[in-house]
């Protein structure tokens, strides 16, 4: 019998460490887990960085690395939330174990803003020592530990009470006035139509999904109430939008530019079209604040820009689009307007052919990588990295190092494509982006820039402008009708403006809103987004 007992001793023994090896096996492996995870995070978060900072550095040196750098912050959120997964697995088996446990590094989280309001939560102290027990006890100091958090939003009905008084006298009734509303048939304050108007135009929220989302909290509005109240704050916003048109029009140089916006028809779409003029005079300090100014058209003739820019003169900045060729014609009243074309659509044709990751993911070898497209690039790059020095500065300075700096590059890049030219076949796509260049006398607006300088070497201002509006396509997916498509681009002109001036779109259109039926002609200049500042009700808000 004692055998068999040492026996069974020992095959416990033995079951016993086992199962301690595979416990330990088991966290070792949770851990290298959480640490493969980690490492994965933190090489996707490193080369996010990067490419934020390469794309602020170098600009757009491909049209597809600000759709890789959301695709990169999409996959960073996969990579952390699975991180924090294994990280907490790992923790779990440690407690089981007398392994060593997992310490993930995280990035320096930066301190909560000052401007939030701070609720001070204090737990019940201590009324002995935890030591000994006894109840000589002082305070010495606290440790404050801060949490985010959100309030649900909150919807109130204000109720605005006029009392009534009679006189003894003569028995009149005397009352206060009514008070006035953003819109007819005031029913919603100006903060809830600020908020319906920025959602639908600034989020590309269309009122539908809006709708649903509000009876999900508890208030029932109908899709007609809304859209009710979004014609009536664009007829009351009418003259914050005339000034703005004014202002951009008064510009001595404007950039242009269009997109394509589905618009609803019989039977389906159809490609309509919406245009920006962008007066933004920073580049060249000069002074004047920025605006953008959009126009909304069925199709692409050349009418809708001699429409929208009738009675201007000055230098456009735009693509070699020929709907702009009236524009620039001799005998335009009131005269012709300078042309100033695009080098990163330029550069762009060039890059196209260049482009070696590119192509290799199209399955190109590497033959099919131009020589001639990389050195175009290349000298193409050095100009924009004169202009990158020079930006921001007075005009009469950039002129000058333009000709100092920028003159010699681009007419050896002149010389050099010319001679690439003449060898080349006219099919060629190299020949093809040359001759984007040098067609009809386009190379004379391509240097406009150093002739003056005002014009900037890119249309980047109105692109930017536009970038809103191509995200929003994936939303709300076309144009109702012909008057959705003009009050679309009306609103674009106010939340863009106030944009580029960083001032809060839906914050500046609530107050503006709450301001305009108060507000005589002459103050009404005092509610653009350059002058604006908030009142004293908003601010303690």
């Amino acid at each position: 019998m004692s055998d068999a007992a040492s026996e069974i001793t020992r095959l416990r023994a033995a079951l016993a460490a086992s199962e301690a090896r595979a416990e330990a096996a088991e966290s070792e492996l949770a851990q290298t887990r959480a640490v493969v995870s980690t490492s994965e995070a933190m090489i996707k978060h490193l080369r996010l960085e990067i490419a934020k900072l390469r794309r602020e550095q170098y600009g757009h040196s491909s049209e597809r690395r600000a759709r890789l750098i959301d695709q990169m912050e999409l996959q960073l959120e996969e990579l952390e939330s699975a991180a924090t997964e294994d990280e907490i697995a790992a923790e779990k088996v440690v407690k089981t174990t007398s392994v060593a446990g997992f310490e993930r590094r995280r990035p320096a989280r930066k301190p909560f803003p000052e401007h939030l309001p701070r609720e001070r939560v204090v737990m019940s102290a201590p009324t002995a020592c935890s030591c000994c027990g006894s109840d000589r006890i002082v305070k010495m100091g606290e440790d404050i530990t801060e949490t985010l958090e959100v309030i649900p939003r909150q919807w109130k009905v204000i109720q605005t009470v006029r009392e009534k008084f009679t006189c003894r006298a003569c028995e009149k009734i005397s009352q206060p006035p009514a008070p006035f509303h953003p819109t007819p048939r005031g029913w919603a304050g100006p903060n809830l139509l600020a908020m319906i108007l920025f959602e639908k135009f600034g989020q590309h929220q269309p009122l539908n999904r809006q709708v649903e989302r509000y009876a999900k909290e508890g208030v029932e509005v109908s899709l007609s109430t809304l859209a009710d109240q979004v014609g009536a704050c664009t007829v009351a916003l009418e003259p914050i939008h005339a000034l703005i048109r004014a202002h951009v029009l008064a510009a001595e140089r404007l950039h242009g530019d269009d997109t394509t916006v589905p618009l609803l028809a019989r039977g389906g779409t159809k490609t309509a079209r919406l245009w920006t003029y962008v007066r933004d005079d920073r580049p060249f300090a000069g002074g004047a604040p920025p605006a953008a100014l959009f126009y909304f058209s069925r199709d692409r003739e050349m009418a809708h820009p001699n429409r929208h820019l009738a009675g201007w003169r000055g230098i456009l900045q735009a693509d070699a689009y020929g709907g702009y060729n009236d524009l620039y014609r001799g005998d335009r009243d009131p005269g012709p307007a300078g042309s100033a074309l695009c080098w990163s659509h330029a550069r762009r044709k060039f890059f196209e052919l260049a482009d070696i990751k590119g192509n290799v993911r199209k399955g190109k070898s590497a033959p099919d990588i131009s020589p001639v497209a990389l050195e175009a690039v290349a000298r193409i790059d050095a100009i924009f990295d004169i202009e990158r020095q020079i930006n921001g500065l007075d005009a009469t300075f950039r002129l000058e190092a333009r000709h100092r700096l920028s003159c010699p590059l681009v007419e050896a890049l002149h010389a050099w494509l010319r001679a690439e030219q003449g060898t080349m076949s006219k099919h060629n796509p190299v020949a093809k982006a040359i001759n984007y260049m040098f067609k009809k006398d386009r190379w004379e607006a391509f240097t406009r820039f150093l002739e003056d300088g005002r014009v900037c070497l890119t249309n980047n201002a109105a692109e930017r402008a536009l970038r809103g509006v191509a995200l929003g396509r994936k939303s709300w997916l076309f144009a109702g009708s012909e008057r959705g498509g003009d009050r679309a681009a009306f609103m674009y002109s106010l939340i863009v403006t106030a944009k580029m001036n960083d001032v809060d779109p839906q914050a500046w259109l609530g107050d503006v809103l709450a301001r305009l039926p108060g507000t005589t002609a002459s103050r009404v200049p005092d509610l653009l987004p350059w002058n604006w500042s908030p009142t004293r009700q908003r601010i303690a808000a």
